[in-house]
């Protein structure tokens, strides 16, 4: 018999403390055989006739329950099996909050997924006001939802307009958010958890916490159809009916709100069974398992070397940014430099008006925000390099420039210092070619903006060290990011895959297609933002420098369309000096911007939509993958997972699709093959199947099941 994950301690006041404790786990997840652990050893706390009460709280040392073991889902083979499995967590959620004597959760660290569910189903929950500890219910996030009776018990907690955001966007909430909200009722240092816990215990069952009279109200069958008609609206228009696992939520919410408590349960359990087989939900947990997995792997044969101190250069935009997550999320000092003072003052800012938002939502205290912003200090010449054991470059996309910047690195840094160059496009051997080290020289990769972008790409040369590349893997992902190692190949992979799919959607406009047409037929098809927004987001200069570079490496099918020179030659870059494919002035609708009809007139075009959303995005999404099949064949990615993380990480590749590669499986090789030539007949050789599409096609093999995968 395995070791059992609860145990059971019974204090002299009555009071039952059961620590959770996965064995040989670093992390608590709920898993179907621990069952007979939980009725057990509840039987064994209710064998003791003065039982005050219990507390639940974890043995990890930074988490309470992360969530359920999703890869129990991947063994159910039938809609029936995952209800089963859901039904089997319901009954034990019903089973804690039937108990006769009250239940108290003490929670430290992630309370994710069915660890809330659980805590939602105690009578009460205390939790710590350590920065580790997050409550919420992620689960539509793998294309699910929460399947042991979190649909029906937030919404009675809370309030269903405070809880359906939450479970629609699996938003995470910090300790002081939750207690806002009523989903804990007291928030403490961790130093006095289990003491608070024990103290609640003693003060009995109690009344469920009332809900306010404006919550009561909007229970009330006319303003719930009025706030499920507007919930339907925003996730329609956010979804874009490409998640159904949203629409789901909703209807399961809205029946525990109108039939009741029992007919919610049934209903939760019989649509989480019907959405962990939809295909939607297999690419979500694909990605999910694949970048769990990234995390962990050594991407190199030697191990990193300890970082201690990290030094910029530049203080722009991405400069700024890259200070930022290494002090705040890394926890290293860094020293920036720029030529002028404005640029460094440009970085400081940068974090500081981060953490201002914090301190403002009281996620950080103002003399936290001072700790914090002690880590970044800068200059304009290179006092204080002298001991950096990494130096991130990060200044204008010049070959020359960033030569000259590690040399400037090798005279003022360590014999070990790294030079890591955030170039988006130039080889990073050609940037090492001068080094006295080359073999301390590597690209890393970021994408902007820097803060919220998950993405980074490591790019070793042909003499980086194994050591180089294993420290800057670390570092990235010290300072949270997912690193994906990468060829030293012009454009590199996110970027290469990218150049094709922006300079079609130009195309399309050159032809007439209205700008919003265009950007619409691509959100429709799942990308956060079209892709003229998007080079409005990353600037119109900057696209334009890259072109060159992929043109002369690979060739005719990356070259710009006329219509990218006639934009820039206009003085439009985008939102950066607000002039691109969109008005940027202010307006009382920010989110509702209008395409600059100057635009047209500037093309000599008039805007008229001849082609339909469907064929818009099918020209640009093709023309990705078909350069992404190319990437792979040339080995720029080490495999089909890499190349399907970096593309939904860095570009936003529709997540429910599961990325490029997984996308060209499941819609069939050859069906790409076929798409390509008819559209090569139609516009020309760019779009001719690479060969590697063509190989794959006629073995009739795919991109998961072959060698390359």
């Amino acid at each position: 018999m395995s070791e059992s994950a609860f145990h059971l301690q019974m204090r002299l006041d009555h009071v039952g403390v059961i620590t959770i404790d996965v064995p040989g786990e670093k992390m608590n997840t709920l898993k179907a055989e621990f069952v007979p652990q939980i009725k057990a050893v509840l039987d064994e706390a209710r064998s003791h006739k003065q039982l005050a009460g219990l507390v639940l709280i974890s043995g990890k040392r930074d988490n309470f329950v992360a969530g359920a073991d999703i890869s129990m889902i991947a063994q159910c083979q039938t809609a029936e099996e995952a209800e089963a499995l859901a039904k089997q967590g319901q009954d034990v959620m019903a089973m804690i909050a039937a108990l006769p004597f009250p239940v108290v959760a003490a929670i430290h660290g992630a309370c994710l997924g069915g660890g809330l569910e659980l805590a939602l189903a105690c009578d009460a929950r205390i939790c710590t006001l350590d920065d580790k500890t997050r409550l919420g219910l992620p689960e539509v996030q793998l294309g699910l939802l929460p399947g042991s009776g979190g649909t029906q018990r937030l919404p009675r907690l809370i309030g269903v307009q405070q809880a359906l955001p939450l479970i629609l966007t699996g938003k995470q909430l910090r300790a002081r958010q939750a207690l806002k909200l009523g989903i804990v009722d007291d928030a403490v240092p961790q130093s006095i958890l289990l003491e608070t816990a024990i103290a609640r215990v003693h003060k009995g069952k109690g009344a469920r916490r009332a809900l306010s009279r404006r919550d009561r109200l909007l229970q009330g069958p006319v303003a719930r159809h009025i706030l499920f008609a507007l919930a339907q609206r925003q996730t329609n228009n956010k979804t874009q009916g490409n998640y159904p696992a949203a629409d789901r939520i909703l209807q399961v919410v809205r029946i525990g709100l109108e039939q009741g408590s029992s007919a919610g349960h049934e209903a939760e359990a019989r649509a989480f069974g019907q959405l962990a087989m939809t295909p939607e939900s297999a690419a979500l947990r694909s990605l999910f398992f694949a970048s769990t997995a990234l995390k962990k792997e050594a991407m190199a044969s030697a191990e990193p070397r300890e970082l201690k101190q990290i030094g910029v250069l530049g203080g722009g935009l991405m400069g700024g940014g890259i200070a930022s997550v290494t002090a705040l999320k890394a926890g290293l000092p860094v020293r920036i430099k720029d030529i002028n003072l404005a640029g460094v003052n440009h970085a400081l800012q940068y974090s500081w008006e981060l953490l201002s938002k914090k301190v403002k939502r009281r996620q950080l205290k103002a003399a936290e925000r001072q700790q914090q912003m002690a880590r970044i200090s800068g200059g304009t010449d290179y006092q204080g390099f002298s001991q950096r054991d990494l130096v991130i470059e990060a200044v204008f996309e010049d070959l020359a420039l960033k030569q000259q910047m590690v040399s400037e690195i090798e005279s003022h840094c360590q014999p070990h210092t790294i030079f890591a160059s955030n170039t988006s496009s130039l080889p990073i051997g050609d940037i090492a070619a001068n080094a006295q080290r080359p073999e301390n020289v590597i690209g890393l990769h970021f994408f902007s903006p820097v803060d919220k972008m998950p993405l980074v790409e490591v790019i070793p040369h042909a003499n980086t060290s194994a050591q180089t590349l294993a420290t800057t893997v670390q570092l990235a992902r010290q300072q949270g990011k997912t690193a994906v190692v990468v060829a030293d190949r012009p454009g590199f992979y996110v970027n290469r895959i990218l150049a094709p799919y922006i300079n079609e959607a130009l195309r399309c406009l050159q032809e007439g297609e209205p700008i919003e047409h265009i950007d619409r037929a691509l959100v429709k098809f799942g990308f956060p933002v079209g892709p003229l927004q998007l080079l409005d987001e990353v600037g119109i200069d900057v696209g334009s420098k890259i072109s060159p570079i992929l043109e002369q490496a690979y060739g005719s099918r990356f070259s710009a369309p006329k219509a990218a020179s006639a934009i820039l030659a206009d003085g439009r870059k985008g939102r950066k000096n607000n002039r691109g494919f969109y008005h940027y002035q202010r307006s009382r609708w920010p989110g509702k911007r209008k395409a600059d009809a100057a635009i047209y007139a500037l093309l000599h075009v008039k805007p008229q939509a001849k082609q339909s959303e469907t064929q818009i995005a099918e020209r640009c999404v093709l023309m990705m993958l078909n350069e992404a099949a190319r990437c792979l064949d040339e080995a720029v990615i080490r495999n089909a997972r890499d190349g399907d993380i970096a593309a939904v990480f860095g570009i936003g590749f529709p997540p429910f699709l599961g990325g490029p590669f997984r996308y060209m499986d499941q819609r069939g090789i050859g069906d790409i093959v076929k798409a390509l030539r008819s559209l090569m007949q139609q516009h020309g050789d760019r779009f001719t199947p690479s060969e590697a599409l063509v190989a794959l096609s006629e073995e009739k093999m795919n991109f998961y099941t072959s060698a390359q995968s």
